[in-house]
């Protein structure tokens, strides 16, 4: 509306100088002179708003018509601008304020990685410098090859758990990154020392119990063989309890067998697995092993796929074999269970399924828990230890795969392993 008055003012001008000059016989000159002193009191005008802007602090200057709509919309929103910002800059401060108390270690990063600002908490735990090393690149001051590859990589959809060098030990952090912003991001490293000691001290009790029960029960075991082979010269009464003690030996064989394995698998989850297994080759060989083992159960192969993984061959054997075994017992007599190796969205995919009793939704997150069980019931009919699907898990998890479990009660199992790369 500023501008259609704007115009008109100038258009009234030129026909009132227009005329005037006719009056005097100089109507071409009248109009060159007005047009020419409407440009000069325009510029006048952007010189005041010019002055203004490169210093908004003084006072609004005095302008005229459109110019002075103008620059009290360019006012306006200046003013608004600012409160803005001051209410951004009031929420950063004091966002930054609560984060400055907490434990956990927090920097702030931009696109570039940065350092916009951290706590004290982060100084022992990155070596950082607080204030001073504000405006540097994290990857310039943190070396450790772990944390720059999983920073510069850039997929933060796992946490990073890794060994920092401390002044006198090991030290072990865990790093969450999340974006936000436009390309800036925030890390949040926590100390987990302690927590990572007392499961490797878990870790090591378990196993040096399991290896010390090892030895007593070899010979237990040995003598209850030799007692059962000889039972015709026992008493009639001695044999049920002897047939019951010879089971639950070889439950704690088993049991102690599979803890052994376990913490083996935990302690060398940093080894290098670069064997490449045919997983077709593997599932050939356990079908032909199991199906002798397990006759009351028809195994089907379904192959459609050729690729290998980079591996160990021993462990995803172990795996595998669990999943299959696991299957055979929760299912019927003459009941079949497909192994399945295909590919799918690009990815490798191992999967295991049966058509037996079925799992209840409620049990599926805790079952690769060790020692979980859907119903204790099951115990003396299915024979297992409880440490099945917990191999499984931590087998995965060196094989960088993820397992996936679909049931339904009464229809059957599916157990996928899912790889993300191939051999």
């Amino acid at each position: 509306m500023s501008r259609v008055k704007a115009g008109l003012k100038i258009v009234l001008l030129v026909l009132g100088a227009a005329m005037l000059g006719w009056v005097y016989g100089y109507p071409a000159t009248a109009v060159i002179i007005t047009l020419t002193a409407i440009i000069f009191f325009w510029l006048y005008q952007i010189d005041k708003v010019q002055s203004w802007l490169s210093d908004p602090e003084r006072n609004l200057p005095e302008t005229y018509g459109i110019w002075s709509d103008l620059l009290a919309l360019i006012y306006f929103h200046q003013r608004k601008s600012a409160a803005v910002q001051a209410q951004l800059q009031s929420t950063i401060e004091y966002m930054q304020s609560s984060l400055a108390v907490i434990r956990d270690g927090v920097v702030m990063v931009d696109e570039y990685g940065v350092i916009i600002w951290f706590n004290r908490s982060v100084e022992p735990l990155l070596g950082l410098r607080y204030s001073e090393d504000t405006g540097q690149r994290l990857t310039n001051l943190v070396r450790d090859p772990a944390f720059n590859n999983y920073f510069l990589a850039g997929d933060y959809s796992e946490p990073l758990q890794f060994e920092a060098a401390g002044k006198r030990e090991l030290v072990f952090l865990r790093v969450e990154i999340t974006h936000f912003g436009e390309g800036d991001r925030v890390l949040f490293i926590r100390d987990i020392s302690d927590s990572v000691r007392m499961e490797q001290m878990r870790s090591d009790f378990v196993a040096n119990v399991s290896h010390e029960l090892r030895t007593p029960l070899t010979v237990i075991s040995g003598y209850l063989g030799t007692m059962k082979a000889n039972c015709e010269d026992l008493p009639q009464r001695y044999r049920k309890p002897l047939e019951q003690m010879g089971e639950q030996a070889h439950r704690m064989e088993s049991l102690v067998r599979d803890l052994l394995w376990l913490s083996k698998i935990e302690s060398d989850q940093n080894a290098r697995l670069d064997e490449t297994v045919d997983i077709r080759g593997l599932l050939q060989e356990l079908r032909d092993e199991l199906g002798e083992a397990y006759p009351q159960a028809t195994l089907v192969l379904e192959l459609s796929s050729e690729q290998s993984i980079t591996g160990s061959y021993h462990q995803l054997y172990s795996a595998v074999s669990n999943l299959v075994i696991n299957a055979i017992k929760y299912s019927g007599e003459n009941s079949t269970v497909t192994i399945a190796w295909f590919e799918e969205r690009g990815k490798n995919r191992l999967s295991v399924t049966d058509t037996g009793i079925g799992i209840d939704a409620i049990h599926l997150p805790r079952l690769t828990e060790r020692f979980y069980r859907v119903d204790e019931s099951r115990n003396s009919t299915t024979g297992g230890t409880g440490l099945g699907l917990a191999i499984v898990k931590h087998v995965a998890a060196a094989h960088d795969a993820r397992l996936l479990v679909e049931s339904r009660v009464g229809e059957g199992s599916a157990f996928t392993l899912v790889f993300s790369s191939g051999g």
